[in-house]
C-alpha cells in the first residue's frame, strides 16, 4: 500500500543517515565503574546527538506530511528491530568483535603485567625471609658453640688430670679431621701427637 511504501521509505532514509548509535540508544549514558573494565568501556561509547526517540518522531512527523493527502494520521512510529543488508551486517558485527578484542587484549596485558609485578614482590621477600633465617640460624649456631665451649671449657678445668684429657681429646679431634689411612707424617720426638702416639702402641 502506498502508507506502507511512505512509512518504508522514511524510515530507510532516517536509518541510513544516522550512525548505528543514533538508532539503538536513546540518550547518553556512563557505565558504572569497575576498575579498569568501566573506564574502558566508557570510552568505546561516543555521545549521541539524536537518539532512537528522537529519530522516531522525526519519522513520524515526515511520514504524516507524505501522507496528509491520504486522509490518514499516524499516531506513532517505533523502531522494534534493524535488518541490514548481508554486507552492512558483516561489517557491523566485525567493527564490534574487533572493539571487544581490543579491550580484551587490553585486560590480558595489564594482567600479565599485574602477575609479573606479583611475582617479582614474592621473590623478592622469598629472599629477604631466607636471607634472615640464615642469619638468625647463624647466629644461634654460634651462640651455641660458644656456650658449648663454656661448658667444656669449666668442665675439664676442674684439675690437671680433667686438663690432659680435654687436651687429648682435642688432639685426637683434629688427628680425625687431618689423617687418613694414606697419610705419612714426620714427627719430632718432643712432638705431642709423638707422646700419645707412643702411649697408644705401648698399650
Amino acid at each position: 500500500s502506498r502508507l506502507a511504501d511512505i512509512l518504508d521509505g522514511e524510515t530507510r532514509d532516517y536509518i541510513a543517515n544516522h550512525d548505528l548509535e543514533e538508532v539503538v540508544r536513546s540518550v547518553n549514558r556512563t557505565p558504572v565503574p569497575s576498575g579498569s573494565m568501566g573506564e574502558e568501556v566508557g570510552d568505546t561509547l561516543s555521545d549521541i546527538n539524536e537518539g532512537r526517540l528522537r529519530i522516531q518522531k522525526m519519522i513520524l512527523e515526515s511520514s504524516n506530511e507524505k501522507a496528509s493527502d491520504l486522509g490518514i494520521i499516524i499516531l506513532d512510529v517505533r523502531i522494534k528491530r534493524l535488518n541490514y543488508v548481508t554486507e552492512v551486517q558483516t561489517q557491523v558485527y566485525e567493527r564490534m568483535k574487533s572493539e571487544r578484542y581490543r579491550i580484551a587484549e587490553k585486560f590480558r596485558s595489564e594482567g600479565l603485567g599485574e602477575a609479573s609485578k606479583i611475582n617479582g614482590e614474592k621473590e623478592r621477600d622469598l629472599k629477604t625471609i631466607q636471607s634472615e633465617a640464615y642469619r638468625k640460624a647463624e647466629e644461634i649456631r654460634g651462640e651455641a658453640d660458644a656456650r658449648a665451649t663454656a661448658i667444656y671449657a669449666g668442665a675439664y678445668n676442674q684439675s690437671a688430670a680433667s686438663r690432659n684429657l680435654y687436651s687429648f681429646m682435642k688432639s685426637m679431634e683434629t688427628f680425625e679431621k687431618t689423617f687418613d689411612t694414606t697419610t705419612t707424617i714426620i714427627l719430632s720426638t718432643r712432638s705431642e701427637l709423638y707422646k700419645y702416639l707412643i702411649n697408644i702402641s705401648q698399650h
